[in-house]
Order: structure tokens, then C-alpha cells, then sequence
């Protein structure tokens, strides 16, 4: 399963003046009242709680002490089998469970005991009751003793069942933790042929909803034999009561529970089904939602917002069937007891037992504790079904490959720091096409390597092999010191700067300023409003891609390793930066340090002490600058590529005497988002929303209002109603007859009968609504949720973590599909059947109404009490829930990283911190929910105490002792249905948070429509291209400064235009608002006389072409990446791929068009997914194109092919190219140069360049003045 290796404690114990939970040190008197609970219960009712006012766990609670002490208990297991000659194989999992929680399983089985027995005693005191009112009294005062003993037993009742429920949450608490735990971990180990099967989404969902139905499963636990001993000591009791009648009860009972085992295995087949459809919609709008800049630019949105919509309407299939199956238990069940009621009465007719009121209402009083546990197979079953499921499910994912590191060692050698002699080195198991072959290296301590060659030659592989990344290796790697890694994308944590750059270290001042100088971050700190504090949004969305790349730097210089693995990381920054980066980040800070660099820029070889060039998986040549320019020719035809490729950075370290500053720093991308934060001063990602406070009947008005919910659940409860009230005509029919000789047997029973199968209708037709009220408002909210997410505009994107998003449409989104319409009905249910039966034992004993109406008052009382901290505790528990998700999404997409730097352990320990702060809210949660129907249910032993003391006292006659078994009857079921009311009030208060998580993402504020009938385009518009800015404004907020400030100039249809400007400049914002992803605040962009404003978005943007910086590919063929929408055929397809150079590498795979591509692309490499996104530009034929720094991010030749295919394919095409290459707008048609939102200079480049003043110049000449060094 896991490896064991790390199970000692992580975690230093807390310190004993932190705010630990008062149960850790709350006494025997306390535990049992739940007495420890009232100071946090008494804060929320003076305060709404926050999360500093939540106590933490226990340790024995934590999620570090859970994960520990089972990988224990797995060892000890583990060991034992290999000693007993059993093989060293993992335990089961489920088997170790048990042995990890043993202890309290028996003594949460202790109580479970004590209840049943207590329970058990009701209907024996009612019989002794019921013959006290016919005048057969035991002995003197035997009413006294009977409501002492009623009394008694009702309160220990109460305190065993409390304490059962506690504690058996508690181990739920710690299984659900130790599972998070054990599948953080496990992601972090996962091999690369396990990430091929199991997506992010799909660990996301085996953490959020998987491990939450396993920790359900121990609440249940003991239902296993206490339905069982219930039903037996029922039986034994209506034994005693009516005598041999009782088989036939007891066959109706077997008959019922045998009836249902298949039809348990059907339900475990429709959940199974179920959880997969359900895997399969998450893993496809995950995807969608992570790359959703990518879908609107080229207008995709709808189609994948289709297609999750697809894969929801087979998850509904599954839904139904599992919903229907559960009406059917639920009617089986709950009419089970009238059915069991018939039988018998009808037998005891035949077989000429007498019926009085001392054996019917001792009868029927037992069928209703017999009714409890019958009533609960059907949910013990759902839980159990569905719990075996999700651990199927969840011990196949811990036991999927891991990443072996197979050949790498950890060498003592002093003078090489890596060595490499492999065979092969290959990704996948396949060894006649290994990735790599025959790689011989040895690179010396201190010294600086050189990776260079084509796309797809295996640089990146090389690199991933010296991490042990790799995980088929025929021979041996040897690694000598600490290694520090900067991946080609970067990858960039939620977090301030400052933590990014630390990654785990303590703060050392000095040092880090020295860092931050080195990787050329200071002036970009500055520029922050919060500086180092600022808060870098997900996946670095509010910083340009040199900022991210230099975030990365600082982040592995910071770390002081002594080898340092950088995977092409210049390739995002402009020629200074590189130039600069190059001198005092490589040849400075890590003068004394080991480097292998992934590069394409040919300016930094000379200064290597060791160049490597590879071709088709091969080290072909290894020499230093100058021997490989005499020696090897595909080095010179290398490097004269580059000279002469248009594309190509062409700087030098060593030769650049450039000062450190000039005209302008850096022309690369900006996020629009970080426009918006230099200019309103706020942090990007904002704490999660989360209502506060009683928000009344609101949710549940939001949940009822979808798609006629309202009528269906009016009606399931006006259905459960006249159940209620056909139930009470039952008992009274029998209660004011069965003494009544003037009525036959017969008639008495037909009767009875005649109303038990009207009860069955309704019960039925309950069922029935549940269903429609489930599957109506689970379709209505999720397609209106998942328009709103696909129609939001892209600045809810850049400022809400994907975790928030997923944790709503996973685990929310199973609230509502599976719960809230059962608990909704079952709440109003259960309520109506507790004042029923007060209002019967009022009518009898008037009297007691002294003791009733306060009972009510107080109860009403503590019940506001209770909701104060409950609601808010449960809101916590959801916001806690999303930062859990979060963290998890970021560590999966960041594996690599993480396991470069060796931090495995430090991202675990903050995965164990994160659930134990989403534990705590939930622990205390179920707790105040313990806490309030403790003290209800000892009210509810009094009101029962009460009436029974006043049977004793007021002088009813013999005839009413049917009226009397009756009421007590319902007496002793009083305290089940304040329970079962409270329970599903608590749990409904719980669930309704989902409707409100997801409420607040149904009305975000929507982007333009996506087509206006009224006003769409001309079929070949735009036919010249001819693009007119009229004083353009653009701001990000209502109140915030402008971003764009008034430009105005023409693109004239045809030509090519470039956008050059410094970080902050406002070229990305001027091409969001081409494609509206922003739109102006005044002015406005005419295109081929039509204002792209009055049209709709889809009509916009899906007729502009672009190839974006970041290359993305979506899980599925090559085909579908390609043409996700079916317009093109498979001729044009290969015509396309051909024009890109990817055809070969196609054909040679076995599918062809068909083969896969895995989530993110992550199977090819960066300059093959550039490739793929310039395919989709030739497939589309726009005749405008925009290449948003396209090139940045990808080597020379890549770069080169992109560049000729443009030239080629788009000559007539007006082409926008924001750009950091100065090559690559040097051939322009036109250069516009931005700054501060203003255009300071638009004109030809060679008259700017004439100009010796102009910005374009100067930065044209400050490239050929390092060009010439070179």
C-alpha cells in the first residue's frame, strides 16, 4: 500500500499553552455530558466563530498521529506475516483497519450494548403498565417504581447512545484523516505510468468525497450485530407476548432482509458504476477549468461545457438507478413493520390467540424498536455498499506503482558530481524504443554542462533521468550532493513571493537579498504593491513568464545545493535579462556549483566548461565550444541555425559589459490580473467567501426552487404525513376496539389491514417524490452552475484557486446528488412524527402539558443555541475543506519539483496541518450536535416519566388501557423520534452549506453573450483584417486607475504587427481586449467596419486565430486536440501536421491520429504542444492570428518552423505578434511600442530604428551590441 518508512512522528507536540480542545483533558463526568463543550458553545452564541476560535484536535485526533500509528500497526502486520512464512505482501487494508482501531470498536460495541439492552427494557415496562391500569398491581406501589425504572433506563439509553455516536464519529474522523493523509503521500510517490491513469481530478476525488464515505462507514459500524441482537431481543419479547404467532414475524423478518441481498449487489454495482461516471465528469471539467483562458481564446467553452454536460447525463443514468434502488429499500423497509404487524395478528386469528390491549400494544410497542433497526438496513446497507466501494477504489490507487528510481545512487565521490552509464533510459516499459539510448556522462564537481539539440532529441529526459524521474533504466546514475531543479514550465505555489523563494528555509536576510539581486527580482518586487508580500495567484497567473521563471531561479539559488538542474529557463526573459541572468546567476552565484542547462541560445556555449549535443535520444557529440565548432557539423549547422534564424536571442555572458538597467528591461507577458493589482492595491487571491450568521430559510428556498422542487418535496411530505397520520389511525383503530367484543377478530383485523396497505401507497408515492425531487434540482443546479463557471469571465479565474472550484462541483455537488433530498423530506418528517406524539400523550394526560410546554420551550431554546455555533462550525469546516483541495492540486501539479528539492516531508507535514485544520471544525461539529440531542433526549426521559407518573396517578379505568398501551407506546418512541429529528435537523444544517458553496457560484457575473441573433457578423468577417483602436481605456475595477489610456492606431488588414513594451505596459491587456476576455472601458476596436462589441463572444473570438505562450493539450487523441469540434477530415488533419513537421512522429506511433494524449500534454514535449497549437491555427484559416509570445517559451528551431509555416501560411493574414524576440518583430510590417498603457511609438521598424531616440531603437541596439560579442 504505502511505504512504512515514514511513520515516526513529524510533528513536534504541541506546546501546552495552545488552544486544544478541552476534551483532551475534560474528566469522566464531563466526557459523558459533553460538559467541555460549553465554552466554544457559549463563544458562537456571543460571536460568529472564526477559525482561530476553534480549539485543535487531540493528538491522538491529528492526522500525523492517524497516519503513524496505522502505518504501525501495518508494519507490525506486516512483519508478523513474514515471520509466520506468509511472504512480506501488504496486509489487507481493511483487516489492518480493524486491528488499528480495535480498542474503541470495543468500546464503542460496550455501549452499543447498554443501549439495546436499555431500549429492550421499554416495552417489558409497558406491559406491567397496561396491567397496572387493569387493575393487576404486582405489589404496592408498583407505578412509582415502574416511572423510576422508565426513568433510569431512558437516561442510560441516552448517555450509551451518545457516547456510541461520539466516538464512533471520532474513528471515522481518523480513518477519513489517515486516508487523506495516505494519498497525499502516495501522489507524492506515484510512478509516471501511474499518472497516466490516475488524473488530478480523480485523486482529488478519491481525497474529497472517496475517503469521506470510508470515514462514514465506522458510524455504522456496530448496526452490523446491534440490528441483529434488536431484532432477536424483539422477537423474544413479542415471544413472551403472543406466544407461537411469533414465527410467523419472524419469517416476514428473515423474508425481508433475504429478499434484499441481491438487490444490495445490484447497489453495489450502480454505485461502483456511479463513482466512475463520476470520476470521469470531475477529471474532464478539471481540466477544462485549469486551462479555461485557453478555451475562450479559441472560443472552445460551449463545446467542452457540452461534453462535461455529456458526461453528467451518463453519471444521472447511474444516479437514477441508485436513487430508485434506494426507494425501493426505503419502502420495504419502513412498511416492513406494518407488513410484520398483519402477518402476525392475522396468525394469532388462526391459531385462536386472544388479542388484548396488554399483548397488542406490548407488541406493537416492541415492532417499533424492532422498526428502528429494519428501517436502518437500507441506509446501513447504502453506507456499507458505498464505503466498500470507495475503498476498493482508494487501496487500488495506494497500491499503483511508484516511482522505483531504478539505477539512481547517491554517490561518495569526490571529484564527479554525476555519473551516468545506461543502456537505455526509456518512460515507458516498451524496451525496444527506449527514450534514451546509450548514455555515457561524467560530469566533474563545480563544472558547468551545456544540453543542447532539437525538439523531441531527449533533453528534457536527460534531465528527469539525473532526478530519478525516469523509471526504466538499464544501468546506472550516480548523483553526488544536493540537487536544485528548475523545470522548463515553471511551476509556482499559492503563496506570497517571499514563500516561494524560501520553499521551507528559514529567513536569512542577507542571503536572500543577495538572491532576489542575482536573479534580477528587485526591481519586480518593487513594482508590487505588497512587495515580497504579494500574493502570486494559481499557477503564477498574476505574473509575466520571466517572472515566473525568475521566481523559480531565486527559488533553487536560495536553496544552496551544490548541483542545479535548469531545464531551458531563459527561454521566457528577453535578450538583457538573459544576458544579465546568464552573468550573475550562472556564472556568479553558481561559480562553485555544479550546472547542467537545458538551453537553445547559442551566446551562452562558449562560456561552458562542457557542452552536450543530443539527436534522437543520443549524446552525439561532448567537447567545449571551440572543439565542437571544428569537429562536429551538426554543431555548426547547429549554431548557424541560429545566427540565421530570425528568432534566435543571440546573447553572451562574458562578453556583455551592458549596465544592469536599460530603456527597456524586459518585454515579456503580463496577466491582465497584474494590471489590476498595481492599480487598486489588493491582494489577489481573497480569502474564501462564507456566509455567516443564521441565514434562515434562504438555502433551502435556493435548493427547493430548482426545476419544481418545491412540488415534489410539498408533496413527499404531505405523502409522509398521511403515513403518519394512517399509522395512528392503525393504533387507535386497535386501542379503542380490541377490548370492544361487540367487533369480531376478523373485522379488527381487516380493518388494520386495509389501512396498512393504504400506509404502503403512501409510503410509495413518498418515495417516489424523493426521487424526482433529487434528480430534478441535481440536473437544474449542476447545469447551472456549470454555465456560470464556463461563462465567467477570466478574472473569476485568475483570483480562485482550482481547489475551490472542484471541491463544490465534487463533494458539494454528492451532497446534493445523494443526500439532501432523503434528509430534507426525513427532517420534516421526523418533526411531525415528535409532535404527534407529544400531542397524543397531551390528549391523554392532560396534566403533563405542565411539564410539556416548557419541555418545548426549552428545546426551542437550546436548539438556537446549538445552531449558533453549528452553522458556523460547518462553514469553517467547508472553507478549511477547499484549502485541503487546494494544496493537494498544487502538490500533484508540482510533483517533480517537490521531489527534486527532497521535500516530500515538508508538503506533508503542511497536507497533515491543512486536514487537521479542516478536521477541527467537523470534530466539534458532530460533537455540538452529541452535546444538543443529549440534553433533548433527557428531556424527552422526563416528558415520558412524567406521563407514566401520571398513569399512576389520575384513575383511569381498565376499558382505556388500549388508549393507554397506545400512548405509552408512542411514549417510548418519543426520545427515537427526537433523536432521529434532531440528527437529520443537525445533518441537514450541515448539508444545506453545499447548496449555499454552490449558490455562490451560480450567480457569478457572466461575460457578454455568446452570440447575438440580431447581430452576427458576415460569414467571411473578417475578410481584410483591418484592425482601428479608437481611444481605447480599459479599467479593471469601477474605481481604479485606467490600465489602457486612450490608445488609438490601425492595424491595416495584411500586414504584420509586433507589440514590444516593458513589464506592466499593457500589451497582454490590449490583446485580452481584442478578445474581449476584457472589456473597455471607453473607446472602442472596429474590425472591418464592425465594433467588436456588438457582437457576441463565440461569433468574436472564434474567428481570430492565436497560438499562446503556454502550449496547452487536453486528455484525448490527437485527433481531438487538434479538431475538438469535428470540422476537419482526417486528409486535412495530416496536411496540417505535415506543414507542422509532427507527421513522422505520428505515423510512427501505433494509433496514429488516434494516439493519446495525456492530461496537460505531459507525453510530448514543449516545442511538440507549440506545434500542435500552430496546427489548430492552420486548420482555423483566420485571417487574423495572434501569437501572444509564442515562441517564448520553446528553442530556436521550434521557433524557426513556426516562424517560416506564418510566413508561408497566413502572407495575406494580418498578424499580431506580442513578442520578446527582437528578431521576431524586426520584420514587421508595423511595431507598436507600449508603455504605461500608452502607445509611445507606432511606425515602421526601420524608421524607428532611424531614430536614434526611439525606445525600439535603443533596444534594437542594445541586442546587436551583444549579438556582435558574440
Amino acid at each position: 500500500m504505502v511505504d512504512g518508512s515514514l511513520y515516526a512522528p513529524l510533528q513536534a507536540n504541541p506546546p501546552p499553552d495552545e488552544n486544544v480542545t478541552p476534551m483532551a483533558n475534560a474528566g469522566v463526568l464531563s466526557i459523558f455530558t459533553f460538559w467541555w463543550l460549553n465554552p466554544l458553545m457559549s463563544k458562537g452564541k456571543s460571536q460568529v466563530l472564526d477559525d482561530k476560535d476553534i480549539p485543535k484536535l487531540r493528538k491522538e485526533d491529528t492526522a500525523e498521529d492517524c497516519y503513524s500509528s496505522f502505518m504501525e500497526t501495518l508494519e507490525k502486520r506486516r512483519a508478523k506475516s513474514v515471520s509466520g512464512g506468509h511472504g512480506d505482501s501488504d496486509p489487507p487494508v481493511l483487516s489492518t483497519l480493524f486491528t488499528w482501531q480495535r480498542k474503541e470498536l470495543v468500546i464503542t460495541g460496550i455501549f452499543a450494548l447498554i443501549k439495546v439492552l436499555a431500549l429492550a427494557s421499554g416495552p417489558l415496562i409497558l406491559r406491567a403498565f397496561i396491567q397496572l391500569v387493569q387493575g393487576n398491581e404486582s405489589f404496592e406501589n408498583e407505578g412509582y417504581f415502574l416511572t423510576l425504572g422508565l426513568f433510569l433506563a431512558k437516561c442510560l439509553e441516552s448517555i450509551s447512545e451518545r457516547q456510541l455516536k461520539f466516538r464512533s464519529r471520532v474513528i471515522g474522523l481518523q480513518v477519513k484523516s489517515m486516508l487523506c493523509a495516505a494519498i497525499f503521500k502516495k501522489q507524492l510517490r506515484l510512478s509516471n505510468d501511474a499518472k497516466l491513469i490516475y488524473s488530478s481530478g480523480q485523486i482529488m476525488n478519491y481525497a474529497t468525497v472517496d475517503a469521506t464515505r470510508i470515514g462514514e462507514v465506522p458510524f455504522w459500524f456496530h448496526n452490523i450485530w446491534t440490528i441483529g441482537l434488536q431484532i432477536c431481543l424483539g422477537i423474544f419479547i413479542i415471544y413472551y407476548s403472543i406466544g407461537i404467532a411469533t414465527i410467523a414475524a419472524l419469517l416476514v423478518i428473515v423474508l425481508t432482509v433475504v429478499v434484499n441481498i441481491p438487490l444490495g449487489k445490484l447497489q453495489h454495482k450502480y454505485i461502483t458504476k456511479l463513482m466512475g461516471a463520476q470520476d470521469r465528469r470531475l477529471k474532464a471539467i478539471t481540466e477544462a477549468i485549469s486551462n479555461m483562458k485557453v478555451l475562450k481564446l479559441y472560443a472552445w467553452e460551449t463545446h467542452f461545457r457540452e461534453a462535461a454536460e455529456e458526461l453528467r447525463k451518463e453519471e444521472m443514468k447511474w444516479l437514477s438507478a441508485v436513487m430508485m434502488q434506494r426507494g425501493f429499500f426505503m419502502l420495504m423497509f419502513w412498511s416492513s413493520p406494518a407488513i410484520v404487524a398483519v402477518v402476525t395478528f392475522w396468525t394469532c386469528y388462526l391459531l385462536g390467540i386472544e388479542l388484548n390491549a396488554s399483548n397488542v400494544f406490548t407488541f406493537l410497542a416492541t415492532i417499533r424498536i424492532i422498526q428502528e433497526p429494519i428501517q436502518a438496513i437500507s441506509d446501513v446497507a447504502a453506507v456499507f455498499i458505498e464505503g466498500r466501494v470507495a475503498l476498493t477504489r482508494v487501496v487500488e490507487f495506494l497500491q499503483a506503482p511508484e516511482l522505483q528510481r531504478e539505477g539512481k545512487n547517491h554517490g561518495n565521490m569526490e571529484d564527479r558530481a554525476v555519473v551516468i552509464n545506461c543502456e537505455s533510459i526509456s518512460w515507458n516499459d516498451d524496451s525496444s524504443k527506449p527514450t534514451l539510448v546509450d548514455v555515457k556522462l561524467e560530469v566533474l564537481t563545480g563544472k558547468k554542462v551545456a544540453i543542447c539539440g532539437e525538439v523531441g532529441s531527449g533533453k528534457s529526459t536527460l534531465i528527469s533521468a539525473v532526478l530519478g524521474e525516469v523509471p526504466n533504466i538499464k544501468g546506472t546514475i550516480e548523483v553526488n550532493g544536493k540537487v536544485a531543479y528548475v523545470s522548463q514550465t515553471a511551476w509556482i505555489q499559492t503563496g506570497t513571493i517571499r514563500d516561494n523563494i524560501l520553499f521551507g528555509n528559514l529567513m536569512d536576510e542577507e542571503k536572500y537579498q543577495y538572491v532576489i539581486t542575482k536573479c534580477s527580482l528587485v526591481k519586480d518586487i518593487e513594482m508590487f504593491s505588497f512587495g515580497d508580500q504579494t500574493i502570486i495567484g494559481e499557477r503564477g497567473v498574476n505574473l509575466s513568464g520571466g517572472q515566473k521563471q525568475r521566481v523559480q531561479l531565486a527559488r533553487a539559488l536560495y536553496q544552496d545545493a551544490d548541483i542545479y538542474l535548469l531545464d531551458d529557463p531563459f527561454s521566457a526573459v528577453d535578450a538583457h535579462t538573459a544576458s544579465s541572468l546568464f552573468k550573475e546567476f550562472i556564472m556568479e552565484a553558481l561559480s562553485s556549483k555544479t550546472v547542467l542547462l537545458v538551453t537553445h541560445q547559442v551566446d551562452f556555449l562558449p562560456a561552458f566548461d562542457d557542452i552536450l549535443l543530443m539527436e534522437d535520444g543520443k549524446i552525439v557529440e561532448t567537447g567545449t565550444y571551440d572543439q565542437l565548432l571544428e569537429s562536429s557539423k551538426e554543431f555548426q549547422n547547429l549554431v548557424i541555425a541560429l545566427s540565421e534564424n530570425s528568432g534566435s536571442d543571440n546573447h553572451t555572458a562574458d562578453g556583455s559589459k551592458q549596465k544592469s538597467e536599460s530603456p527597456i528591461q524586459e518585454i515579456e507577458k503580463i496577466k491582465p490580473i497584474k494590471e489590476i493589482e498595481q492599480s487598486v492595491g489588493e491582494q489577489l487571491i481573497k480569502k474564501e467567501e462564507r456566509e455567516s450568521g443564521d441565514t434562515g430559510l434562504r438555502p433551502y428556498k435556493q435548493y427547493l426552487t430548482q426545476s419544481n422542487g418545491v412540488i415534489f418535496f410539498s408533496l413527499s411530505v404531505l405523502l409522509h404525513l398521511l403515513y403518519i397520520i394512517g399509522q395512528f389511525s392503525q393504533n387507535l383503530w386497535l386501542a379503542k376496539e380490541v377490548q370492544n367484543v361487540s367487533i369480531s377478530q376478523m373485522e379488527l383485523l381487516f380493518v388494520y389491514m386495509i389501512l396498512g396497505i393504504v400506509m404502503m401507497v403512501f409510503l410509495l408515492g413518498r418515495s417516489c417524490f424523493i426521487y424526482k425531487l433529487t434528480i430534478n434540482t441535481s440536473i437544474a443546479m449542476f447545469n447551472k452552475l456549470i454555465t456560470c463557471l464556463y461563462r465567467a469571465p477570466m478574472s473569476f479565474y485568475d483570483s480562485t484557486p482550482v481547489g475551490r472550484i472542484i471541491s463544490r462541483v465534487s463533494s458539494d455537488l454528492s451532497i446534493v446528488d445523494l443526500e439532501l433530498a432523503t434528509k430534507l423530506t426525513f427532517t420534516v418528517g421526523t418533526t411531525m412524527n415528535t409532535y404527534f406524539s407529544l400531542g397524543i400523550l397531551a390528549v391523554l394526560t392532560w396534566p403533563i402539558l405542565v411539564i410539556i410546554i416548557p419541555t418545548v420551550y426549552v428545546t426551542i431554546l437550546l436548539q438556537k443555541f446549538y445552531y449558533a455555533s453549528a452553522n458556523e462550525l460547518m462553514r469553517l469546516d467547508g472553507t478549511s475543506k477547499s484549502l485541503v483541495t487546494s494544496h493537494l492540486a498544487q502538490s500533484i501539479a508540482g510533483v517533480v519539483t517537490i521531489r527534486a528539492f527532497g521535500e516530500e516531508d515538508r508538503f506533508f507535514v503542511e497536507h497533515l496541518n491543512l486536514i487537521d485544520n479542516n478536521a477541527s471544525p467537523f470534530f466539534h461539529s458532530f460533537s455540538a450536535n452529541e452535546w444538543l440531542i443529549q440534553r433533548l433526549e433527557m428531556l424527552c426521559a422526563l416528558v415520558v416519566a412524567s406521563f407514566a407518573l401520571a398513569i399512576t396517578l389520575l384513575p383511569f379505568q381498565a376499558s382505556d388501557s388500549g388508549l393507554i398501551g397506545m400512548a405509552l407506546s408512542y411514549g417510548l418512541s418519543l426520545n427515537v423520534f427526537v433523536v432521529l429529528s434532531v440528527q437529520f435537523q443537525c445533518q441537514l444544517s450541515n448539508l444545506i452549506v453545499s447548496v449555499e458553496r454552490l449558490e455562490q457560484y451560480m450567480h457569478i457575473l457572466s461575460e457578454a453573450p455568446e452570440i447575438i441573433e440580431d447581430n452576427r457578423p458576415p460569414s467571411n468577417w473578417p475578410s481584410s483584417g483591418r484592425v482601428d483602436i479608437q481611444n481605447l481605456k480599459i479599467r479593471y475595477q469601477p474605481n481604479s486607475p485606467l490600465v489602457l489610456q486612450g490608445i488609438s492606431c490601425v492595424f491595416e488588414g495584411g500586414n504584420k504587427i509586433g507589440i514590444v513594451g516593458r513589464t506592466g505596459s499593457g500589451k497582454t491587456t490590449l490583446i485580452s481586449a481584442l478578445f474581449r476576455l476584457v472589456e473597455p472601458t471607453e473607446g472602442r476596436i472596429i474590425i472591418d467596419e464592425l465594433d467588436i462589441t456588438t457582437i457576441g463572444l463565440h461569433d468574436l473570438r472564434s474567428n481570430f486565430g492565436i497560438i499562446p505562450q503556454e502550449p496547452t493539450l487536453f486528455n484525448g487523441s490527437i485527433r481531438y486536440n487538434l479538431d475538438p469540434l469535428g470540422e476537419h477530415s482526417d486528409q486535412e488533419l495530416w496536411q496540417v501536421l505535415e506543414k507542422c513537421q509532427l507527421r513522422d512522429a505520428i505515423q510512427d506511433k501505433k494509433d496514429g491520429l488516434d494516439s493519446m494524449v495525456v492530461q496537460d500534454g505531459s507525453n510530448w514535449s514543449l516545442g511538440q504542444r507549440q506545434l500542435f497549437c500552430l496546427g489548430r491555427a492552420l486548420l482555423k484559416r483566420r485571417k487574423i492570428l495572434v501569437l501572444d509570445e509564442a515562441t517564448a517559451s520553446i528553442d530556436n528551431a521550434t521557433d524557426t518552423i513556426i516562424q517560416k509555416t506564418i510566413r508561408e501560411e497566413f502572407q495575406d493574414c494580418t498578424v499580431i505578434t506580442v513578442a520578446h524576440r527582437i528578431p521576431t518583430v524586426i520584420d514587421c510590417s508595423m511595431v507598436l511600442v507600449m508603455k504605461d498603457g500608452k502607445v509611445m511609438e507606432y511606425d515602421e521598424p526601420s524608421k524607428l530604428m532611424s531614430q536614434p531616440d526611439s525606445l525600439f531603437a535603443q533596444l534594437v541596439n542594445e541586442y546587436w551590441s551583444q549579438h556582435k560579442t558574440t
